[in-house]
C-alpha cells in the first residue's frame, strides 16, 4: 500500500511535489481533509517553515472536489490571552470546520503539573463519520494511534493519503502509519505550494493577499459559519 515517493536527487521541492501528487488524486472523487493541528505544526517547525493555511486549503480543492477541511487543536481556556487564538477565529472563517476542546490539567506521579489536550477521539470519530461520504481522505499527521483508524476507513473503500515528514530528526510520521496508507505525502515537497511567506500580513488581514480571492474555494468552503444555508 505504501508508495515511497522520496525526492530524487538533483530535483527541486517543486518538482518534488507536482510528482508526488501524480496519481494520488482523481479530479471526480469527493475528499475530506483532517488536520491534527499540534502534529502538524510541530512537522512543520522542524521542517523550518510555517503552513499558509488559506494555500492549503486552495491546494486541496485543487486535487478534486473537496467537501470539508477539518481542524483539531486544545485550547486553554483559562489564559487571558492564547496565541493560537487568531489563528482558530480566523480558520473558522476561511472555510475550515474548527473541533476544539478545552485542555485538562492534572499533577502527574511525581508531582508535576501537566496540561493535557488530546484531540484523538474527535478526530477518529468524524474520519469514520465522513467516509461514508467521500472517496480520499487526507490525514495530515504522523501520530501511530491513527494507523487502526486508517485500515478500518480503508475496509469501507475510503482511499487515505497521510502528509507528514520523514525529513525532520527524529522523523515526525509513525512508520506504522505511513505503511498502512495508501499513499505517503512528504510535507516538505508540499512546502512549496502551501508555506506561509513571512512578509504576509497577520491571519485576521489576509483575505485579500491573493488575488485570485475566494473565488478559487468551492462555494461551501467560503460561507461563513454562522449564516444559515438555504
Amino acid at each position: 500500500m505504501f508508495n515511497d515517493n522520496s525526492t530524487r536527487p538533483h530535483e527541486s521541492n517543486s518538482d518534488a511535489g507536482r510528482r508526488e501528487d501524480d496519481g494520488i488524486f482523481y479530479k471526480e472523487e469527493r475528499s475530506a481533509i483532517f488536520i491534527d493541528g499540534a502534529n502538524l505544526y510541530g512537522a512543520a517547525r522542524a521542517l523550518g517553515f510555517e503552513i499558509d493555511y488559506k494555500k492549503l486549503l486552495k491546494w486541496g480543492a485543487s486535487k478534486g472536489r473537496l467537501v470539508r477541511a477539518f481542524y483539531y487543536t486544545a485550547l486553554i481556556e483559562d489564559q487571558e490571552y492564547s496565541p493560537i487564538r487568531p489563528l482558530v477565529d480566523w480558520l473558522d472563517y476561511n472555510g475550515y470546520t474548527m473541533v476544539t476542546k478545552p485542555t485538562k490539567e492534572f499533577t502527574d506521579a511525581t508531582g508535576r503539573r501537566k496540561i493535557k489536550g488530546n484531540m484523538d477521539i474527535e478526530l477518529a470519530v468524524d474520519v469514520m463519520e465522513m467516509a461514508d461520504h467521500v472517496n480520499h481522505i487526507v490525514l495530515f499527521s504522523g501520530d501511530g494511534d491513527f494507523r487502526r483508524l486508517v485500515e478500518s476507513v480503508q475496509r469501507k473503500g475510503v482511499r487515505v493519503t497521510v502528509v507528514s515528514t520523514v525529513r525532520s530528526q527524529p522523523p515526525m510520521v509513525a512508520d506504522e502509519l505511513r505503511r498502512q496508507a495508501d499513499h505517503f505525502l512528504e510535507l516538505q515537497s508540499l512546502a512549496p505550494f502551501i508555506a506561509r511567506k513571512h512578509q504576509q500580513r497577520p491571519y485576521t488581514e489576509m483575505e485579500e493577499d491573493d488575488e485570485e480571492g475566494a473565488n478559487a474555494l468551492p462555494a461551501h468552503l467560503t460561507r461563513p459559519r454562522n449564516v444559515a444555508e438555504n
